[in-house]
């Protein structure tokens, strides 16, 4: 029997309206009291071991190789932490006009999250791009997160952060980081199961968030917030993000050129310097703003959203140029005028809606 598959030219990630019902679910059955104790505690183990199958999956090899092509690392960080940053701190020029001070304060937040490292990957493996720079960029991104994502908000944040303190980096590095260094300390003996099981290890993943989205919401429905937010409101949010989006991608791919990378480099940097992460950003949220992360989370996954479905569609558009197609005739890849698929190694052939699902 065929399997379904959803189809490639539908604009909404599946998972996205499995977020959005999540949602849903913690507006009409919020968890509470006792329920909402077990939630939190639930959420806090699927993301330590989120990060755990991260560290489990980072070859150290490729890694350490990756060090060598600093130049590139330094150029995302930056677009990660201080360009993106320096633009949500221009958008408070926005506020109350366009935004609440709430939207302002999770628009702000957005731009501290670092960037993702699945959806980075594929989307570079679909332009035809830099791979493994992809990987190290998104990997080392991440892990300079758990630090610098914290010590960011309480510096631009500050009481609109939940009050930042050295307990909360503690909670988050506990959270996140030791859980990512216990994956790669084991990764010689676990590597090939969660290799051969890494369909299955990808619903817990998702799971992962979609726990921590209903925990985050949850409370937000318990504390009585969302009459905060109205539909103009949200299209203002929208619009925003669109075009913070449009100038971070501009910006990485010009600046890259500015700065004298190649093509498949280029190509890296705006994938995973344009970007930010959900599965980082959701329980950074939850330790930094507590009952008001459901809507410090909200501009994030619109954002999330938002760049898959972009990212996709340039990600297909780099993968026709007369470059791509040339390098792909020399390495004996796909003709020209077939779609663009996932090339990443031991990986099957992917549309580019398809790779785009992922829970980063």
């Amino acid at each position: 029997m065929k399997r379904l598959q959803w189809p490639s030219w539908m604009p909404i990630d599946p998972y996205i309206l499995l977020l959005l019902g999540t949602v849903g679910l913690a507006a009409l059955l919020p968890a509470r009291d006792v329920g909402a104790d077990v939630a939190s505690g639930a959420s806090t183990a699927a993301i330590a071991f989120l990060f755990f199958l991260y560290g489990a999956r980072l070859s150290t090899r490729e890694a350490l190789d990756g060090l060598r092509h600093w130049r590139l690392h330094v150029t995302v960080l930056a677009c990660t932490f201080v360009v993106f940053p320096l633009l949500g701190l221009a958008a408070r020029g926005l506020e109350p006009v366009f935004l609440t001070h709430d939207l302002y304060t999770g628009l702000l937040f957005l731009t501290l999250v670092p960037s993702t490292i699945q959806s980075s990957i594929a989307f570079t493996s679909i332009a035809r791009g830099n791979v493994p720079a992809a990987i190290c960029a998104g990997s080392f991104s991440s892990l300079a997160g758990i630090v610098v994502t914290p010590l960011l908000a309480a510096v631009l944040l500050g009481s609109s952060g939940g009050g930042f303190s050295a307990d909360s980096l503690v909670k988050i590095v506990l959270q996140l980081l030791v859980p990512f260094l216990a994956g790669q300390l084991l990764r010689r003996w676990i590597g090939g199961f969660i290799t051969r099981h890494k369909k299955v290890l990808g619903y817990v993943d998702r799971g992962s968030i979609l726990l921590v989205v209903y925990t985050a919401f949850s409370e937000g429905m318990v504390q009585g917030i969302w009459h905060q937010v109205s539909v103009v409101r949200l299209a203002g949010l929208l619009l925003v993000e669109a075009l913070l989006l449009a100038v971070m991608l501009a910006l990485t791919w010009y600046g890259g050129k500015a700065l004298g990378f190649g093509r498949g480099d280029r190509i890296a940097i705006q994938f995973a310097g344009s970007k930010k992460s959900l599965a980082s950003g959701l329980p950074m949220a939850s330790v930094l703003f507590g009952a008001h992360a459901s809507l410090a989370v909200l501009p994030l996954m619109l954002f999330h959203q938002m760049q898959l479905m972009v990212c996709a569609v340039i990600a297909k558009r780099r993968a026709r140029d007369p470059e791509a197609i040339e390098a792909a005739g020399d390495a004996g890849d796909a003709p020209a005028g077939r779609p663009a698929t996932d090339r990443t190694p031991g990986a099957g052939p992917r549309t580019a809606v398809g790779t785009a699902r992922r829970s980063d």
